[in-house]
């Protein structure tokens, strides 16, 4: 698997290439955004690490533009460990948020979850998702919990698929509302309040003690798909 490794600070990309070589991963590094882009055309990596602040274009900046033409897995390093940063990151394709300084065995997990995720979503769409406590034949759109039966509306169906492909993930309400409802409804939060207040009644054995659906205050949910 090929990682690209962004950051400006030549000491991180270095102990970085080492560190994820050494895990068995092609490594390549770039020392600003724009470098970045010209190593993501050119190469195609299954997944970019890269840092929030550097000269000229930011890691912000370089999610959205790989956003445009890529889903592939993105991780934010920062020093910056504020609620609103990390909400920003994501909400701008992010798919996780390190804070410095970290851990290398840390940052291989998360690694090791993206990639997993990103081959299963590449996966044939017509297979059984199976995760967790959760069954669902996607042909058929049965959706099964601990081998339980559940009928869902086709909203709710939607919202569960995304959360199960994004199992474990801080997911903002914007991200939610624009990759379910589309780009339109991403400042309509009461749509996402109630079709997941909707959708825990129906797959929670206590809605009122959530065990899928966790809150992330102030930020979105996160999905616990169970053992």
């Amino acid at each position: 698997m090929r990682i690209l490794v962004v950051d400006d600070e030549v000491l991180i990309t270095r102990v970085l290439r080492k560190a994820l070589s050494s895990k068995g991963y092609e490594v390549q590094v770039a020392n600003d955004g724009e470098e970045a882009l010209t190593v993501f055309r050119q190469w195609n990596p299954d997944l970019v690490i890269t840092d929030l602040a550097m000269p000229g274009m930011g890691g912000l900046e370089l999610t959205r533009r790989i956003r445009k033409t890529s889903g592939v897995p993105i991780v934010i390093l920062s020093v910056k460990g504020d609620e609103k940063t990390k909400v920003e990151a994501l909400d701008t394709g992010a798919n996780d948020y390190v804070t410095k300084p970290f851990g290398m065995d840390e940052l291989h997990a998360r690694i090791r979850v993206l990639l997993r995720r990103q081959s299963a979503a590449a996966s044939d769409e017509s297979a059984t998702l199976q995760i967790g406590d959760f069954n669902v034949e996607q042909t058929t759109r049965m959706v099964r919990v601990k081998n339980k039966e559940i009928h869902l509306t086709p909203k709710e169906y939607d919202l569960l698929i995304y959360f199960l492909r994004n199992a474990n993930r801080v997911l903002t309400h914007r991200v939610l509302l624009g990759a379910v409802w589309g780009g339109d409804s991403v400042e309509q939060n009461e749509y996402l309040r109630f079709f997941v207040g909707q959708l825990r009644k129906k797959i929670e054995p206590d809605p009122a003690k959530p065990r899928y659906i966790l809150t992330d205050p102030w930020v979105g949910y996160r999905f616990n798909p169970g053992d």
